[in-house]
């Protein structure tokens, strides 16, 4: 299923004004290409054909003891790619409208109406697919036939995921069950952090801003805005606390339930991922956290901390970094930057701003953080920002761009094969950070200019090495407790406060790091162990860039395969396209080396006069 990546305006504007030649952009998105609003006659069309095709669906799995086997796979590959494209469609526009406005009431409710429908057929497909996995010769049938050898490995994952599907009415149950627990508890989690009031400056501001200020040049701003953050979540840590018990909790029964060892079994199957994939990664990473460590004392030290850098620096700028963009600005630079690297790219790119594909600037009641949606009834995307200017905002556009780039990359797919696993999902968007970063770097005029650049590069990768690995490891410790205790605040608040230490080492300063961040991270009330495939795609795109570097404009048509080729193959059949093998930690450490290098060069800058 293709859905809002995250599920992690007011005012919809198509409008586009021209005046002596001159382009208005806008900054919100634009989705009346999908619908006019919750009463266009084309929604209320849509949710009956939906409600429609559940009544087919479930027909069609009672006909299935009478059907011949190409007979009741051929109707029943047709049936979901149908039902997958209008969930989809109807749930895209839900969700992104939800995003945009947490407090719109009609918003959530339709999205709720959608995944009801979308809960009923929960038994009958789980029906379809054990009737399909117990076929004799399965893959030979597929093979043979030009109609469902396009799903390959859709059937070939069939088979191997069907031991773990629940028997009856099992699978239908806990779909509907999940929209008023987990589905539920994550909206409570959006709309909590996206509304809470932020008092700060003798004003009240909202979350996205406030956290927007940790970039702030000035360091009384940024310690400031830091204690007006953590203050702000005794508000609402308790509900937020339920929420996450909750959803681990129902995660776990969900792994009993189905004979999962683990969540992280759970996950890695449907990452298409091997354990010692990821355990050649984190050791890895454990070998190299110490230069990240040093990155972050040298960086305090240059700031006047002698102890480690505190959490309200992390982010610090650092050389001259002052220039301000515009969202035109943006435009400007990426479509030019990405011309020089794939002239396809850079004319979708291009086509995001002019469509009016961005909601660009942070406001109260909107989602925080970044997403790119693809939106597959368009064959477009829809991406939110929280535009601040800075170039660091630069840096998320191109990196929710590169999502967008590799929805394109795989739309000529089959509806049921445009859904790549979660390790894979950060390729594109990390290669275009890469793409970005070193095109900054190489043409900085002057010293300050270029520890700017550099710097901001290691704070995205530290994000990606240290606070992924602390996110990781507080999620272990989570799910390793839920089963006899509910954790509260003051608990998890610990729980962090020690996966932090254990990730950032002495780089930071102890007495004050972030005990709040399972409160703002949507993350842990989504996807389970939705943070190593972060460290996964940046370091995997680190080391598909390095090649790029070394092989040039013969590598774009090879990149451009890979990224094809995520739905229709594992982790590791992804990267051989590649010549990468990703259970050989040789792999990891060679682009991890990238980033120490630079580590090195930033040291040496900010240590010498």
């Amino acid at each position: 299923m293709y859905l809002v990546d995250g599920i992690e305006n007011l005012v919809y504007n198509n409008s586009r004004n021209y005046w002596k030649g001159a382009f208005t952009m806008n900054k919100t998105w634009n989705l009346d290409p999908i619908y006019k609003g919750f009463d266009d006659p084309a929604f209320d069309a849509d949710m009956a054909a939906l409600k429609n095709k559940v009544d087919e669906i479930s027909a069609f799995a009672a006909q299935l003891p009478d059907l011949s086997a190409i007979e009741g796979l051929t109707r029943g590959i047709a049936l979901q790619e149908q039902f997958a494209e209008l969930v989809g469609k109807l749930a895209n526009y839900a969700s992104l409208r939800q995003a945009a406005n947490t407090r719109d009431p009609e918003a959530g409710s339709r999205m709720g109406q959608v995944m009801q429908l979308y809960s009923g057929v929960a038994a009958p497909m789980a029906a379809w697919k054990d009737w399909a996995s117990k076929l004799p010769e399965l893959q030979e049938i597929v093979v043979n036939d030009g109609n469902l050898r396009d799903y390959s490995f859709f059937f070939k994952n069939l088979a191997e995921s069907s031991q773990y599907l629940l028997p009856g009415m099992g699978e239908e149950i806990m779909a509907r069950m999940e929209l008023s627990g987990g589905s539920a508890w994550s909206d409570l989690q959006q709309y909590l952090t996206s509304t809470v009031p932020v008092s700060y400056d003798g004003g009240t501001t909202n979350l996205s801003s406030i956290r927007n200020l940790a970039y702030d040049a000035d360091p009384a701003v940024r310690k400031a805005a830091y204690e007006a953050e953590i203050a702000c979540y005794d508000r609402i840590k308790d509900s937020v606390a339920f929420a996450l018990n909750s959803i681990k909790l129902e995660t776990i029964s969900d792994c009993q339930l189905r004979g999962y060892a683990s969540p992280l079994e759970r996950t890695l199957k449907h990452s298409d991922m091997k354990r010692e994939t990821l355990d050649a990664m984190l050791a890895a990473m454990d070998e190299y956290s110490p230069k990240f460590w040093q990155y972050l004392k040298a960086k305090g030290k240059a700031l006047g901390h002698e102890n480690g850098l505190p959490w309200y620096d992390l982010f610090a700028p650092m050389g001259a970094s002052s220039t301000k963009f515009t969202a035109e600005d943006s435009r400007e630079y990426l479509v030019n930057l990405f011309a020089e690297f794939d002239s396809e790219l850079s004319q979708m790119v291009a086509t995001a701003y002019d469509n009016a594909w961005i909601d660009f600037y942070p406001r109260d009641g909107k989602a925080g953080g970044a997403f790119c949606a693809g939106v597959e009834c368009l064959g477009e995307s829809r991406i939110l920002t929280n535009f601040d200017g800075m170039f660091t905002d630069v840096v998320t556009l191109a990196h929710e761009l590169g999502h967008a780039f590799h929805n394109q990359c795989i739309r000529n797919h089959r509806p049921l094969n445009r859904d790549y696993s979660m390790p894979l999902a950060e390729t594109a968007s990390t290669f275009n950070e890469c793409v970005v970063m070193a095109s900054a770097i190489g043409k900085a005029a002057d010293k300050a200019e270029k520890i700017a650049l550099i710097e901001s590069q290691l704070q995205d990768a530290t994000q990606i090495i240290c606070d992924i690995y602390s996110r990781f490891r507080f999620e272990k410790m989570v799910f390793e407790n839920r089963g006899q205790m509910f954790m509260n605040a003051d608990q998890l608040c610990q729980f962090m406060l020690e996966a932090q230490k254990q990730s950032y080492g002495d780089g930071l300063e102890h007495n004050c790091l972030h005990p709040y961040m399972w409160v703002c991270k949507s993350h842990y009330y989504g996807p389970t162990f939705y943070n190593f495939p972060y460290a996964f795609g940046g370091l995997f795109a680190r080391g598909l860039y390095a090649q790029y570097e070394r092989e040039g404009a013969a590598f774009v048509p090879k990149y451009k395969k890979l990224l094809y080729t995520t739905p229709i193959a594992t982790a590791e059949d992804v990267a051989q396209v590649a010549d990468i093998d990703l259970t050989d930690k040789a792999f990891w450490r060679g682009a991890l080396q990238t980033i120490a290098d630079q580590i090195d060069l930033f040291c040496q800058l900010v240590e010498t006069p």
